[in-house]
């Protein structure tokens, strides 16, 4: 009897771990899809901003005049930076590149000199670059204005898909979660169906089975929730210390929303589930519980 005891705790012991650990790998993932989404904008804005433009100049351009052109780029609200390289500079780069010193070979060195600019993220689509292109052209200094103008568009239109598909793959899974979450409960109570059934015969009321059920699922969210947020913060500490040009984390209100948000549907989730399995039990006759 007490070895039969001693089988039947363990078992519900772990039961229960299972249920807390399965509850928190569904709000990991959950959480990991919040991530994604805090930072989607400012992913896509870290793709955008590293698309600029070449301000090829002429030849015969003073220094003084190439340094008042960079200080109005750099004063520009649409210009997020500027980089002025001179035609020696561009010269060994793209010696570097081809491995070959085209400038012997040539006698002379045919590259001009530029200002790369790179845009900020609003700017870098091409209905506004077409605008900047216009407004810099007239400049007597510059000799041409450089940029790809299909890799432009591929950028805009790809970052316009993946956000449309981030939104529905984040609808997707919440219902999964839910799902998942819902399953490990209704399986966690199925194991107690006798007892509720047993309860109910002997004249317990239909709260008062369940309060012991609720109360025990409320904590079962409370610890995946824990554990959960746990995780992310790992991940949060990862991406921080790897990707930190790509992945900040600066907003440390709206992180700390997204954690309060992950117990919440833990708690949420785990008690309608329970709620709702208890009732099952409370419904169905004796002879479908076997």
């Amino acid at each position: 009897m007490a070895q039969s005891n001693k089988a039947s705790k363990r078992r519900l012991r772990t039961s229960y771990f299972s249920s807390v650990i399965s509850i928190s790998l569904v709000l990991f993932m959950l959480g990991l899809m919040g991530l994604l989404v805090l930072n989607a904008q400012q992913l896509s804005n870290y793709v955008k901003e590293n698309i600029g433009l070449s301000v090829v100049l002429k030849d015969n351009v003073k220094e003084v005049e190439i340094r008042r052109l960079q200080k109005f780029l750099d004063a520009s609200s649409f210009v997020k930076s500027t980089k002025f390289i001179d035609k020696e500079t561009a010269a060994k780069d793209l010696q570097k590149d081809l491995g070959e010193d085209f400038v012997s070979f040539l006698g002379y060195n045919p590259l001009l000199a530029t200002i790369d600019v790179k845009l900020y993220a609003d700017y870098a689509n091409p209905e506004s670059i077409a605008k900047i292109e216009k407004k810099l052209a007239k400049y007597d200094e510059i000799q041409e204005i450089y940029y790809q103008k299909s890799l432009v568009h591929l950028v805009n239109e790809n970052v316009k898909k993946i956000s449309l598909i981030l939104l529905a793959f984040s609808g997707l899974l919440f219902l999964i979660s839910v799902t998942l979450i819902n399953n490990t409960i209704r399986l966690s109570i199925y194991s107690h169906r006798m007892l509720i059934k047993t309860m109910q015969l002997v004249g317990a009321t239909r709260g008062f089975i369940r309060r012991p059920f609720m109360g025990r699922s409320f904590w079962h969210g409370v610890m995946g929730a824990i554990i959960a947020n746990l995780l992310l913060t790992g991940v949060v500490y990862l991406s921080q210390r790897e990707l930190r040009d790509v992945i900040t984390f600066e907003n440390i209100e709206i992180l700390g929303l997204l954690f309060i948000l992950i117990v919440l549907i833990g708690i949420v989730i785990t008690w309608i589930s329970t709620f709702l399995a208890v009732n099952k039990f409370l419904r169905i006759d004796t002879r479908h519980l076997y």
